[in-house]
């Protein structure tokens, strides 16, 4: 069982960061693949970036690569998301999740673990 707790988001103006923290009980979080998702209204959630077990591997979306890096401390049991450059359109829920699988973290089928997600809202 893994419980997942994101904070850090907020209100932040257009070009401006905020980093997202995810941290992760249970002793088993450096076998997980990890993700950072995210639903705007009247949309689906969506695939922001994922990290693999060791931390070297990451994907991302083509709308946030460049301006977004995950990142992961297994010593602390915790995933960041560091945004840059925001933009309006990057405003959403911002969801952590975790599965052994990479397959399923990269394509958001069957995830096992999800957090209850961060409100990240940018204006213009």
């Amino acid at each position: 069982q893994v419980q997942l707790v994101e904070s850090g988001g907020g209100l932040v103006q257009a070009g401006g960061s905020l980093r997202l923290s995810c941290a992760a009980s249970g002793r088993t979080f450096s076998t997980y693949a990890m993700g950072w998702f995210r639903q705007a209204p009247g949309k689906e959630r969506e695939f922001v970036a994922a990290i693999k077990w060791g931390g070297r591997n990451t994907s991302y979306s083509e709308s946030v690569k460049g301006r977004f890096t995950i990142s992961r401390d297994n010593a602390k049991n915790t995933v960041y998301l560091q945004m840059n450059s925001l933009k309006p359109e990057d405003t959403a829920v911002y969801y952590c999740a975790a599965d052994p699988s990479w397959v399923k973290i990269a394509t958001i089928e069957g995830v096992d673990y999800w957090g209850r997600g961060t409100q990240v809202t940018v204006s213009s």
